[in-house]
């Protein structure tokens, strides 16, 4: 299994993270992920393996998470401090902004 690919800081866009957000899918994976733990993916209770792999490339290649390979798990965290740096105050508000599920 190869390491996935991840956007450096300043070449992460609005526009990007926007979007990766604006899946409500997306967006409680990216709340459950504000405790500031690795996770792996069956901690976040989604149903379908495709839709949890497509939601986890969508804010990899967003630059929004940061997954981490060992042997065959994989562990994602958010890349809080990388978002806060190029866009301050965004994820908060968004996050803030959400409706509740």
């Amino acid at each position: 299994m190869r390491d996935p690919q991840h956007p450096a800081t300043n070449s992460i866009t609005l526009t990007g993270v926007l979007y990766a957000l604006s899946d409500p899918a997306r967006l409680e994976i990216v709340k459950s992920l504000r405790d500031g733990r690795e996770k792996q993916c069956g901690e976040f209770g989604l149903r379908s393996k495709t839709t949890m792999s497509h939601h986890f490339k969508v804010l990899r290649d967003a630059g929004v998470t940061h997954t981490r390979v060992e042997g065959r798990r994989r562990f994602t965290s958010l890349r809080e401090r990388d978002l806060d740096a190029r866009f301050p105050g965004l994820l908060e508000a968004v996050l803030a902004a959400r409706k509740p599920f």
